[in-house]
């Protein structure tokens, strides 16, 4: 009796699609996970993290400053404006910084608590709940979806079907369109999307973004987890004895088996585990705990609250599941300071410090000088040699300075052309000149000079070394 109730249970974990031309759909290429809904502590605190997540998500890229879209990726013209700092191709250190001390904190945070990331604050995973919960509204819960994927097309179906997939798209749509609003301006983005009064990229972004969070979401789900993810892959790499995880007490729940809830289990030798398959039907990655820790395991704790909703209903302690480590399940005390953990500590912020030094030491101008390589000089009607040259200023700042050019390196020069030059926050100027010295000056074939840029406060001040040519 008892196997069948295990065979019973199991076969409603995983259920295959039925195949309309087949009689008998006796394979398919990937098992539909349904996953059943669970009430808790974890699942409700998952759920307001999650749409925290969501709303930030979704309002960042509509936020000002100073009258400009506040955080703007602009890879065509080269630029990211984030907040009061705009980073342009020769900040990337600042940008590999950020990277590195992200991935130190998911390596430190991971030693501690396992899989957190993926269960709490992935996308992947938020979005995977938001479809599974539109999939609910038009589909019923687990038993119904079951119900109405055996059945055969009807009406009925058909437009429950045809809604949840229409709901999908429009959620994946909107998902798409405030990702591509990080990357050109959102308000135009969305007011001129649906005429088609934006460029191709910008369609074609949306489009294509629309088609992955659709597809990620809706169908693939899982598969993302086990089989693409990569952090899935090396995350034993950083897990020891003293890692927190969701685990299953084996101690406790083994042997495991139903039983009557008035029933005296321990007298019957049996453990806490009454074999019910509710942690593998709330699993969202259709894995059953009870086996120890496996890869697909996203530490989301689903099968946490609902173990422990079968132990109060039993009358039982709750934690036969529960977020433990494996020192603990073995009866030993967590370490919560160990090499690893505090090697990954120490690195992060070493790396935090060298990404605040890197912002702090970071000058808001920048000079680039190129001379005029079509003609190494000429001499001007009064005889002085002359050099031209194109300067690109690049204002950093958020706010416009107006900047004055100088050079150094000879007695008697004159500098010709727009040596007054205002520029708006994080723009470039491009200015040529003509520098003249006087011909008792120039000594050599090749004398070295400095252009220097100062802003009209005197506060800002970059200086660029180059050459004078006379040959």
């Amino acid at each position: 009796m008892e196997q069948k109730v295990k065979v019973m249970a199991a076969d409603k974990v995983k259920i295959q699609r039925p195949d309309p031309n087949k009689k008998n759909n006796d394979y398919s290429p990937r098992s539909r996970i349904y996953v059943r809904d669970v009430k808790g502590k974890l699942e409700y605190f998952r759920r307001i993290f999650g749409f925290l997540l969501l709303f930030v998500f979704a309002a960042i890229p509509w936020l000002q400053w100073n009258g400009d879209q506040a955080v703007l990726l602009d890879i065509a013209n080269q630029r990211f404006r984030i907040f009061g700092m705009t980073l342009w191709p020769q900040d990337l250190t600042i940008l590999a910084w950020i990277s590195i001390v992200a991935a130190f904190a998911l390596f430190f945070v991971t030693t501690l608590y396992g899989r957190v990331w993926c269960g709490f604050m992935c996308p992947q995973t938020t979005w995977t709940f938001i479809f599974m919960w539109i999939e609910k509204k038009f589909e019923g819960p687990r038993n119904k979806q079951i119900a109405l994927d055996r059945r055969p097309w009807d009406f009925d179906k058909a437009w429950r079907k045809t809604g949840k997939h229409a709901a999908w798209l429009l959620v994946a749509l909107l998902t798409s369109m405030t990702f591509v609003g990080y990357f050109t301006d959102v308000s135009n983005l969305f007011t001129n999307f649906w005429t088609f009064d934006v460029g191709f990229w910008a369609i074609f972004s949306v489009l294509f973004f629309t088609f992955c969070t659709y597809g990620n979401a809706g169908w693939m789900r899982e598969i993302m987890c086990t089989h693409m993810c990569p952090y899935a892959r090396f995350q034993s790499a950083m897990f020891d004895k003293d890692t927190v995880t969701v685990s299953y007490d084996p101690n406790r729940g083994e042997p495991r088996g139903p039983r009557s809830r008035k029933a005296d289990h321990k007298a019957e030798g049996l453990g806490d585990c009454i074999d019910c398959y509710m942690c593998v039907q709330v699993c969202p990655t259709g894995i059953d705990i009870r086996n120890g820790l496996q890869y697909e395991c996203i530490n989301c704790g689903a099968c946490v609250d609902a173990c422990n909703d079968v132990m109060d209903k039993m009358n039982y302690p709750r934690g036969l599941i529960r977020f433990t480590t494996e020192r603990n399940l073995k009866g030993g005390r967590t370490r919560k300071t160990r090499f690893k953990a505090v090697g990954y500590f120490v690195v992060m912020i070493a790396m935090t410090a060298l990404l605040i030094w890197d912002i702090s030491t970071r000058k808001p101008l920048e000079v680039d000088v190129l001379r005029d390589r079509n003609q190494l000089y000429s001499i001007s009607m009064d005889g002085w040699v002359q050099n031209v040259y194109t300067l690109k200023v690049l204002n950093k700042s958020q706010l416009p300075q107006t900047f004055t050019i100088e050079v150094d390196g000879f007695d008697r020069t004159q500098l010709s052309g727009n040596t007054t030059v205002t520029i708006d926050g994080g723009s470039i100027a491009t200015v040529p000149v003509t520098l003249a010295v006087h011909p008792d000056d120039v000594t050599q074939r090749v004398h070295d000079i400095r252009f220097v840029v100062t802003s009209t406060d005197g506060e800002v001040t970059e200086q660029h070394e180059t050459s004078f040519l006379y040959e």
